[in-house]
């Protein structure tokens, strides 16, 4: 019941000997930035490449084997299965309308002898057409994959494998007061207009820290409904649909009141609000790593310019 713990995803694992570890958070959160902004309006080659992209980042990351080698299998499962729903699931095409003119004043090329257009030439619509499909005595009609299903399976599939494996790089090897700084330098203009930048980093960092807090809450409750032995299937649907609910509610309630308890905590003793900079441990200045970083972050952003359509 402790594989919660035992897969660290959205938790700052401390350790040395990866430059990812070394690589300043603002250029960490920019990368991260790119990978979430980049596949809007691109195409599937490109979103292929950000994700054989973040792949190899992993593999030569420098960080131990056993941090990834359990998330990031799942994680991969899940982008598949839900790549391959998007395919393989009818695309919702609507009824052809009637022509309003004579089909013969719309042909481009003269009629061949039985009175037929010439064929259509050039790339096929249909990827995949299996069918028709049966399972028992129930007939599934066939399996058909055009390049627009495909096109919205890569697309589920691959920004799905991106958005997560990018942010669990991020909060994996960054802690979170660097973050913090990150995001409140980055906001820092906004500062000049009256917004509490040092605040919202503040609170931010508290939010970062309870996230622990919340996958152990999940935890209790995943395991106490184990001891009940609670059977799903003679519950129901309306059953089973009380029931994620009753867990939804306890689990807010806990997470409110470990809440409640941390800020009593932090009052009682004095707490205040700290600037994220104080809290920053130092790091070391722009040095060859930092500007590598920042070259290839150029690069792929004119790679995206340039590429990013096909």
């Amino acid at each position: 019941m402790d594989w919660l713990r035992q897969i660290p995803i959205g938790q700052y694992v401390p350790g040395s000997g990866s430059w990812l570890r070394q690589l300043d958070a603002r250029q960490k959160l920019a990368w991260t930035l790119a990978f979430l902004l980049t596949p809007i309006l691109a195409g599937p080659l490109w979103r292929l490449a950000l994700v054989g992209l973040l792949l190899l980042v992993t593999a030569l990351s420098g960080l131990s084997w056993r941090l990834w080698r359990r998330s990031l299998p799942l994680l991969l499962a899940l982008a598949l299965f839900v790549g391959c729903l998007s395919a393989l699931l009818p695309a919702g095409s609507g009824s052809a309308a009637s022509p309003s003119r004579p089909p013969t004043e719309l042909r481009l090329a003269p009629a061949g002898a039985d009175g037929r257009p010439p064929s259509h030439t050039g790339l096929s619509w249909e990827l995949v057409h299996w069918g028709p499909l049966k399972v028992g005595p129930v007939a599934l009609g066939p399996l058909v994959v055009t390049r627009r299903s495909g096109e919205l399976g890569i697309s589920s599939a691959t920004l799905l494998f991106t958005v997560i494996h990018s942010a669990n790089l991020l909060l994996l090897t960054t802690p979170p007061e660097d973050l913090v700084w990150a995001l409140a330098w980055l906001i820092a203009p906004l500062g000049r207009l009256g917004l509490p930048v040092d605040r919202l980093g503040f609170t931010l960092l508290l939010s970062l820290r309870f996230l622990p807090l919340v996958q152990e809450e999940f935890q209790n409750l995943l395991r106490s409904l184990a001891t009940r032995s609670l059977n799903l299937r003679q519950l129901g649907v309306k059953g089973g649909f009380g029931l994620l609910l009753a867990v939804a509610e306890r689990l807010l309630a806990n997470v409110l009141l470990r809440s409640e308890q941390g800020a009593e905590a932090l009052l009682a003793r004095g707490g205040s609000w700290i600037s994220p900079a104080e809290l920053r441990q130092p790091q070391p200045g722009w040095g060859l790593l930092q500007l590598a970083g920042g070259a290839a972050l150029v690069l792929l952003i004119g790679l995206r310019w340039r590429y990013g359509a096909l």
